[in-house]
């Protein structure tokens, strides 16, 4: 019922109350209940509509897009219709509710803008038709499943600082006006003697050969492999800043398969916990950092502790020749003395091995703040896990490990940075 129907009913009371009586409102109430079920059976059904939904394309967190929903009138009636076209909150939809009039035979089409407010695939609502006639007294309606998901990608914010980190790689790479030898590299080319060249790089030989200085170009090695592995466990789920420490770690692992990759380096990322949840691969892929958004995209942290003995024979698996391997999870004392150490020799032995974790930024503040007595036992219990930190980091250094700890916004670009500098120094 609609609220001209609650109109005509009070409007019928004008004659009850002028001719008092049951008679009288026996038969206002008789016609009102017949215009009713007149204007029931006149309404069209909202079956007779078809319905299709297109969402657009994948797109990252944080970017606009659209889904739109094709209605199609396929009875010989007009169609009055009022459309909801639900989405689940996290998707962001405005401006779900439309009204159109469609005639026999044709369609139209609804453009739902969303801007997703969380990563992963996000699966649309029931679509509900409310059909009417020209009375409008009464409605029907009906909802009816239309499937359709929304790929929500990484948000990659880190993407910002790949020019820069990528200008250092082309350095290195011998793309620049100067060009040394170091360990790591390998010979690349020859090229005519310019001012502020290093003496050391002039080839006797090749000067003899052509009577002008002739220096050699050196490039660092390509070819090599990096294993990035994500933890995704209990651990990752805690909130660090304005995230978790699984974004974080997402984050980091984007900028290095981007920059890595780039450099002409194979790029395997495993995410595990309990069990191996994603495997992705550079080797063979024209677009490493899309390919490695799309499967993480449905991958979220699971309340579990990390299987690292199944982890370490994955990453060996995965890769049988020397690889930088980089394990970015919590670090957790428990986690790191009785699970990680253990494995560490068997991973050694063929790969370097670096851990990065994240550093929460709160703990700093909290260790700072001493003016009342409930503070400075806060800033102990904060002092003491900064210290515990600090311990972790040592006995990994005495394990041969690398450790970068930093905080959730600077970790990809400090692991970049370690890349970047075991590139230049041979050591990857």
């Amino acid at each position: 019922m609609t609220t001209r129907l609650l109109l005509l009913a009070l409007l019928g009371l004008v004659p009850v109350m002028l001719v008092p009586g049951w008679t009288s409102a026996l038969i206002v109430s008789g016609i009102i209940v017949i215009v009713a079920l007149l204007d029931f059976f006149l309404v069209p059904p909202p079956r007779l509509v078809s319905l299709q939904r297109t969402p657009g394309p994948m797109v990252r967190l944080g970017d606009p897009t659209d889904c739109t929903l094709t209605l199609v009138n396929d009875s010989p009636k007009h169609l009055r219709i009022a459309v909801r076209d639900a989405w689940s909150p996290s998707a962001g939809a405005k401006s779900t509710r439309s009204e159109f009039d469609l005639p026999p035979g044709e369609n139209t089409q609804v453009v739902t803008q969303l801007l997703p407010v969380r990563r992963g695939a996000l699966h649309a609502d029931k679509v509900t038709i409310r059909s009417r006639s020209v009375l409008g007294f009464i409605v029907r309606q009906k909802s009816f499943d239309v499937p359709a998901i929304v790929r929500v990608l990484p948000p990659f914010i880190s993407r910002r600082e790949l020019p820069s980190k990528t200008q250092k790689l082309r350095e290195l790479d011998g793309r620049s006006a100067v060009m040394i030898r170091g360990m790591g590299t390998e010979f690349d080319s020859l090229r005519d003697y310019v001012d502020g060249d290093d003496v050391r790089s002039i080839d006797w030989r090749a000067s003899a050969r052509s009577q002008d200085l002739v220096v050699k170009t050196w490039r660092p090695e390509r070819d090599r492999r990096v294993v990035i592995v994500v933890d995704s466990s209990r651990l990752a789920a805690r909130r660090c800043g304005d995230g978790t420490i699984f974004d974080a770690a997402l984050e980091s692992a984007l900028l290095l398969t981007a920059l890595a990759s780039g450099a002409g380096d194979r790029v395997d990322v495993v995410v595990a916990d309990a069990r191996i949840r994603a495997i992705a691969s550079s080797h063979r892929s024209k677009d490493p950092v899309h390919d490695l958004s799309v499967a993480l995209t449905t991958v979220h942290p699971e309340l579990y502790d990390a299987d690292w003995e199944q982890i370490s024979t994955t990453v060996l698996a995965t890769s049988r020749q020397h690889a930088l391997v980089v394990l970015v999870t919590a670090l957790d004392e428990g986690s790191v003395a009785d699970e990680i150490l253990p494995v560490l020799p068997t991973m050694l032995a063929r790969h370097r091995v670096v851990l990065a974790s994240v550093e929460d930024p709160a703990l700093g503040e909290l260790a700072a703040k001493r003016a009342s007595t409930d503070e400075i036992f806060t800033a102990a219990a904060a002092e003491s896990e900064l210290l515990t930190s600090k311990s972790l980091q040592t006995r990994l250094r005495g394990a041969g490990v690398q450790s970068v700890e930093t905080g959730p916004d600077d970790l990809p670009g400090a692991l970049a940075d370690l890349y970047i500098n075991l590139k230049a120094t041979g050591r990857l």
